[in-house]
């Protein structure tokens, strides 16, 4: 899912990253810089017979990943198998901090001890059904009890976890907890999360803490949306009115 990648890395860019490098299926490759803005580079790995990213294409990005300053994973990569084992390998073995969402929540549903087999930071930024799925707990009780689910699983998985919902909540193992305030109903719009996790990845990248990184994400994140939504309408918004309206001082 190419727009998935091409909304995490724009982004990214708007928040301030100086340089952002998609990894995609090699395949893809020229439709990739079809679709990306041009001011994104593209990475092309090995892949699967489904055309995503294969558990081999880990060797091709282990010798070169920490020249990054942060990773985002996740966003389009697909529930393929070999793509999952991909993505729990990167989580295992990365010796850089990085950001978890969308598939590669999927990925650690049944895994989470994946989570602490490096000491690299990891921002976890689930809705509430991968919530549901990461924890084993319904929707309806970790709707009831958001704030306590988010703390104590940033505690016991020693991570910094964003729960996406009205009034996101974003927790530290420390204890730590963050209510965002701004976004509208709007915001609920294929993509938007993708957004949020290039904008958080780009915070993180330029030297804020995880717990910072997160928040100010999930703050500007709304923002851009309340903008989106004064000039286009709730019911009119795409995830691509969020990027447009980005605006960092």
């Amino acid at each position: 899912m190419l727009g998935s990648a091409a909304l995490a890395g724009l982004s990214a860019m708007r928040c301030g990253a100086g340089l952002v490098t998609v990894g995609i299926p090699e395949s893809l490759n020229s439709a990739a810089h079809k679709k990306l803005s041009s001011v994104i580079m593209t990475w092309p790995l090995k892949e699967t017979p489904q055309q995503t990213i294969a558990v081999s294409a880990y060797t091709q990005i282990k010798k070169d990943i920490d020249k990054y300053q942060a990773i985002a994973i996740g966003p389009g990569l697909s529930q393929n198998n070999s793509t999952q084992k991909f993505i729990l390998k990167v989580i295992e073995n990365s010796p850089v901090s990085m950001v978890i969402d969308a598939d590669a929540l999927n990925a650690l549903s049944g895994n989470l001890k994946s989570l602490t087999k490096t000491d690299t930071l990891k921002i976890l930024t689930p809705h509430p059904g991968e919530m549901a799925r990461l924890t084993g707990l319904s929707k309806k009780k970790i709707e009831a009890n958001r704030k306590d689910i988010a703390q104590n699983f940033a505690k016991k998985h020693q991570c910094i976890l964003l729960l996406k919902g009205a009034q996101t909540i974003v927790a530290c193992p420390e204890g730590k907890v963050y209510v965002n305030k701004t976004g509208n109903v709007g915001m609920a719009t294929a993509g938007s999360g993708d957004v949020l996790t290039g904008m958080i990845a780009a915070f993180f990248a330029q030297g804020m803490t995880s717990f910072e990184a997160t928040k100010w994400g999930a703050y500007f994140h709304g923002k851009a949306g309340d903008r989106a939504a004064k000039a286009k309408g709730k019911a009119s918004m795409i995830a691509t009115d969020i990027i447009e309206n980005i605006t960092i001082k």
